[in-house]
């Protein structure tokens, strides 16, 4: 089955065409370069939110797609960018099959003390509160690529997706068991443009001396914060010392830590997306702090992917691997349509 990857940004798509065997056949840059190119079979669409109700992918049809566009409110920045890349695509291939795979889908069963905020039990009904946790895909794909490099899915997993946006997860014998991203992608780690965890107490305090309203406050959490306001770049590999990386890699840290607690040991750490695959240095300082834990990076180790970069004997395996959502969303249309 030739399938049709489509991965909606803010203001471009980004597509991925494979073949039978997950080849990619090309990554047209828009959708009118697919002409002259094999012709897909089916369509798998990156989806950010899947809410409570969507936990595996699902064959999009009327009725899902309103059900999806009703969790816009969930993620209102995000929603409605994979929702136009539907739309996009349905008109110029609207009669191939379409499957939606889901961000928040790898975290559907994260415990209930992971997944709970103490917050009053009316809104967290309301509202549908909870910890969805995202990047699910990339996650997923990651435990499932160590489990095939080491022979096996490790017991215990810390999967470090850093790229522009950064999540953790833990992995506790293929499923998650704890992230860093909660009800939003805005929670959790340093960023290049969002801030990750700041005291709920603060944001109200600078509300009000600021004047801003709930809007002007939420671009300024995802758009002006993170690396960008610590060092005046987003861009990690213009960042080599100073604050901004002290920060990132105290954060990046702590965080592995609290997952491995979530886990009670540690057996395989994973450092992918464009951060995690070539920063170098951000490894190897992440890595530095935590040999109380077994971690223990070959200083070798360069701008590598898909490799173990562990030093011999060490008690915890690290790998570095290539961030492949797409190959995730197919395996997921393939099982939709093979049922």
């Amino acid at each position: 089955m030739r399938i049709l990857v489509v991965n909606a940004g803010s203001s471009s798509l980004k597509l991925s065409l494979l073949d039978h065997d997950d080849t990619v056949i090309a990554r047209p840059a828009d959708l009118s370069a697919l002409r002259g190119l094999p012709e897909p079979d089916a369509i798998g669409h990156r989806v950010v939110h899947g809410g409570a109700e969507f936990t595996d992918p699902v064959l999009l049809d009327a009725d899902v797609e309103a059900r999806i566009r009703a969790l816009t409110e969930l993620a209102p920045l995000h929603q409605p960018k994979s929702l136009r890349g539907i739309d996009t695509v349905r008109r110029v291939l609207p009669d191939l099959p379409e499957v939606a795979c889901f961000d928040t889908a790898f975290h559907a069963h994260l415990p209930e003390a992971a997944a709970t905020y103490a917050l009053p039990a009316a809104w967290r009904q309301r509202y549908g509160l909870r910890r969805y946790g995202f990047h699910g895909l990339s996650h997923a794909y990651a435990t499932r690529r160590a489990g095939a490099m080491l022979g096996a899915v490790p017991r215990r997993l810390v999967v470090c997706h850093l790229g522009a946006g950064a999540s953790l997860c833990a992995v506790a014998g293929g499923r998650s068991v704890d992230t860093t991203m909660g009800f939003t992608p805005l929670e959790g780690l340093v960023m290049a443009t969002r801030s990750g965890d700041v005291d709920p107490g603060l944001l109200l305090w600078l509300q009000e001396r600021e004047n801003l309203s709930p809007a002007a406050l939420a671009d300024v959490l995802e758009h002006e914060s993170g690396l960008l306001a610590l060092a005046g770049t987003a861009d990690m590999r213009a960042i080599h010392d100073g604050l901004a990386l002290d920060v990132y890699v105290h954060r990046l840290r702590a965080g592995i830590a609290g997952m491995t607690a979530a886990l009670g040991g540690l057996d395989a750490l994973v450092f992918t997306g464009g951060v995690g695959e070539h920063a170098v240095g951000v490894r190897r300082r992440a890595a530095e702090g935590l040999g109380f834990l077994g971690v223990a990076v070959d200083p070798a180790a360069e701008d590598t992917v898909d490799a173990d970069i562990s030093v011999p004997g060490a008690a915890v395996r690290t790998l570095v691997i290539a961030a492949r959502e797409d190959l995730e969303i197919a395996a997921g249309v393939r099982t939709v349509l093979n049922r």
